[in-house]
């Protein structure tokens, strides 16, 4: 007797690639959470990613051209290389302030 596939619908395949992706959880684990197999987990996230087989190419990718013009995409990089130092700042005061506040009063009056 031959295997039948589940029939899942467009909707629930995008619900577990953005599950998949927002969760930062391996797709084996996301894929057995869900009760799917681990292939039909990465068949549906490349096609919704672009990628594999039943991806459509943007018009612009198949004449060999990338979507974003390369000025906008460098100036998007700038500005992430931007907010990536500005973060990373923050993170780095932020530390600083932790440190100082779990640290034991020095010199306290008794």
């Amino acid at each position: 007797m031959p295997k039948t596939r589940p029939a899942y619908t467009e909707e629930f395949r995008q619900q577990a690639v953005q599950l998949l992706l927002d969760s930062g959880r391996p797709l084996d684990r996301v894929a057995a959470e869900l009760g799917v197999s681990a292939n039909s987990l990465r068949s549906w996230r490349d096609r919704s990613l672009g990628r594999g087989r039943g991806a459509q190419a943007p018009s612009t990718q198949s004449k060999g051209r990338s979507a974003t013009p390369p000025a906008h995409a460098a100036e998007q990089i700038r500005q992430l290389h931007r907010e990536v130092q500005y973060l990373r700042r923050q993170r780095d005061i932020l530390k600083k302030a932790m440190s100082i506040l779990a640290g034991e009063p020095q010199g306290s009056m008794h």
